[in-house]
């Protein structure tokens, strides 16, 4: 990694982008018409609806994230936590659906874990024009490269997928959660464990839009582990959530 340690993520990242929760019915429908821009019409992950909004049946029991450019004002990115339905707490979360025959229990078994306390982190989607850069032909919703960390000539930081994972960090620590799954590819499990971000294995491989791997982190062990250099981003996205955060919804731990 490439940057300075001086260097203030967090200054950097107040200056271009900024984390809203999506708490507001205005605001999740800038997440579902986000989710169809990416995953219906560029890449053809799901098909095109005549609403134009990407929905599932997890998204009534999820929180969910967007991330705004301070440049164009609008809405670029968004994520979500998928918690336990409170009708039915353990009905399987969609990765314990995905990778039933791939988890190691050995490892950890999440129907023993108590499932208000975890949640996955799920359809992470940026739209093309500040996902890709002209020479990245990678069809994914979402991903890092090593040239996101750019050179020590030219040092650059992927402040937007990383800035959307802190977010739902800090989101499910307001809400109690402490452990959260997440499927995805070993590079970018291998870039957040350079950053200080402890994020473990617990499985085999599945095929889901590519090869993918359940893992899980904690919150608190992020916070304990995250290098220095990132701290200062992780503060400045936890004082945008607590900006926006509706008292109500939120329970401080």
């Amino acid at each position: 990694m490439f940057l300075p340690e001086i260097f203030n993520l967090g200054k950097a990242f107040r200056q271009y982008f900024e984390i809203v929760p999506a708490y507001s019915e205005a605001l999740k429908d800038e997440v579902f018409r986000i989710r169809h821009q990416v995953y219906c019409e560029e890449l053809a992950f799901e098909p095109q609806r005549p609403d134009r909004r990407e929905t599932d049946d997890y998204d009534a029991q999820s929180l969910h994230l967007l991330i705004r450019s301070i440049q164009t004002g609008g809405f670029i990115g968004c994520t979500r936590l998928v918690r336990m339905r409170p009708s039915d707490p353990y009905h399987p979360l969609p990765f314990e659906k995905a990778c039933a025959k791939t988890i190691d229990r050995s490892i950890i078994d999440p129907a023993q874990l108590p499932r208000d306390s975890i949640a996955e982190v799920s359809r992470l989607a940026v739209v093309a024009q500040f996902r890709r850069r002209k020479e990245d032909k990678k069809n994914s919703p979402i991903s890092i490269t090593d040239s996101d960390f750019g050179t020590p000539e030219q040092p650059r930081f992927p402040y937007i997928p990383i800035g959307l994972y802190l977010g739902t960090v800090e989101l499910a620590r307001l809400n109690g959660i402490k452990t959260l799954f997440v499927l995805t590819e070993e590079r970018l499990a291998s870039h957040f464990r350079k950053l200080g971000v402890n994020i473990q294995a617990i499985g085999g491989p599945v095929e889901h839009r590519g090869q993918r791997i359940p893992s899980m982190l904690s919150t608190t062990g992020i916070l304990d582990d995250l290098r220095m250099l990132m701290r200062p981003l992780y503060r400045v996205i936890a004082e945008e959530i607590a900006r926006h955060s509706e008292p109500s919804k939120v329970r401080a731990q």
